[in-house]
């Protein structure tokens, strides 16, 4: 007869206010990730502010409210720590929100080895299945290296989240958290963004570079975006899925018949991701799918693991470009942006693949806050920007007029292949710099 642990979860069950009296001055407290995020947890401890002092919250892509830091404007009590700035998170940038310099395949080893101890741990899950587990949800990334490092877990039990199968390290059982507690709040949802002419352009020229049996990861963005429904519409055949972030566009893939996983090296059959974020639709998909495996991010994220899997297409966008083939994609100038996230890793891992290719996308302009219009390839990168992937690492760069292949190219090969592809209007000075600053060649067309 099968054990029944409702008991177990009654004994641990409390109200948010409660288990938030578990957090001390001092205290470093980690919120899951994205969609597994708290959200009454840090409602309740916001209520503490003028109890509590110097507590440090780390978070990741922030998707939720994040009361601690309204409650505490003028940072006296709560200090926002983000390992990947989107969501909410960008709205307090500069204003107590701190980000965390991280490739993201070490995320469980930075959390293990090298960042402050974890006092408590809080985390979204699904309902409790009838063995007494918990899926972490829509957040696998390094969920179970956070629980095992903390003095304290609790558990936000959401139903509305859905429950995530996955290869290993997926779950947690109701004997090992501290304390539960139980909402219906609704997750967010994230809507795909309508691709403009430029970023059509750009998924196209991906689109023609690539052929059946490749396995795809795609990055976030209006063009990863747009080359997941291209491949949908397209006649390309048995693609695998491979990335870290889930989306919308991976939906489209399998409900076009694109997706089978058949001729992956390892894994096969099987849609491997970290995290989920998109529509309810998706989350619907997810839900209980055995042809989902949702892996800790030191999994999909490890290069070597991309690099075993023949015929890898990594797809991710970024801020600038500079004619080193330096790429930018979490700042402008020193103005924080984002994050690292895994661009680098699937960039070094794409190209380490056997007929792997990395493509990093930009329109070729960006428009300024005065109307005015900038090339997104630069002579040199905005002073203060940081370098997400250097020159070294850096495979495929694409705009709207093509694609250049900087492997194995050097300094004036670079230069004129980023021209080719730069906007007409900015290329006789793109030349200019480019001669300025020694990487011209009068061969050069």
């Amino acid at each position: 007869m099968p054990f029944n642990w409702n008991e177990e979860y009654k004994k641990k069950l409390v109200s948010a206010d409660e288990a938030a009296k578990i957090v001390k001055s001092g205290d470093w407290v980690e919120y899951a990730f994205g969609v597994s995020s708290s959200c009454v947890f840090d409602e309740a401890l916001s209520k503490r502010k003028n109890e509590l002092k110097d507590i440090n919250i780390r978070s990741s892509m922030g998707l939720y409210q994040h009361f601690t830091r309204e409650a505490d404007p003028n940072v006296e009590t709560f200090r926002w720590n983000s390992w990947h700035s989107a969501g909410v998170d960008k709205d307090w940038v500069d204003k107590g929100l701190y980000y965390t310099p991280m490739k993201f395949f070490e995320y469980p080893s930075l959390v293990r080895n090298n960042s402050k101890p974890t006092n408590v741990f809080v985390v979204g899950v699904s309902s409790m299945d009838k063995h007494g587990y918990f899926s972490w949800g829509v957040n696998t990334c390094g969920a179970m290296t956070c629980f095992e490092t903390a003095q304290y877990c609790v558990l936000e039990v959401n139903k509305n989240l859905p429950r995530v199968l996955g290869g290993a390290l997926e779950c947690i059982h109701v004997t090992q958290v501290d304390y539960i507690i139980e909402t219906n709040a609704p997750i967010p949802i994230l809507s795909s963004a309508t691709p403009g002419e430029a970023d059509l352009k750009i998924a196209k020229n991906i689109i023609d570079r690539l052929r059946d049996r490749c396995c795809i990861q795609l990055g976030i963005g209006k063009v990863p975006d747009a080359v997941g429904n291209m491949i949908a519409a397209s006649d390309l055949k048995d693609i695998g899925v491979h990335t870290e972030m889930y989306t919308n566009a991976f939906l489209a893939m399998v409900k076009a018949g694109k997706i089978t996983g058949r001729y992956k090296n390892i894994d096969k059959y099987k849609q491997v991701f970290s995290f989920a974020a998109g529509s309810q639709e998706l989350y619907d998909y997810i839900d209980d799918n055995q042809g989902l495996m949702a892996c800790n991010v030191d999994y999909t994220n490890d290069p070597a693991i991309i690099a075993s899997l023949d015929n890898f297409v990594a797809i991710n966008a970024c801020i600038e470009v500079d004619l080193y083939g330096q790429i930018c994609s979490e700042s402008v100038g020193t103005r924080h942006v984002s994050g690292t996230g895994g661009q680098l890793d699937f960039v070094e891992g794409a190209y380490r693949s056997k007929g792997g290719q990395a493509f990093v996308c930009t329109p070729s302009t960006k428009t300024l806050k005065d109307g005015s219009k900038v090339s997104s390839i630069a002579p040199i990168l905005t002073p203060g920007g940081i370098v997400t992937c250097p020159r070294t690492a850096t495979h495929f760069i694409v705009t709207e007029y093509g694609a250049a292949d900087l492997k194995g190219k050097t300094t004036w090969e670079r230069a004129e292949a980023l021209i080719d592809i730069a906007h007409p209007d900015f290329r006789d000075d793109l030349i200019k710099a480019a001669a300025a600053n020694n990487i011209w060649i009068k061969s050069n067309k």
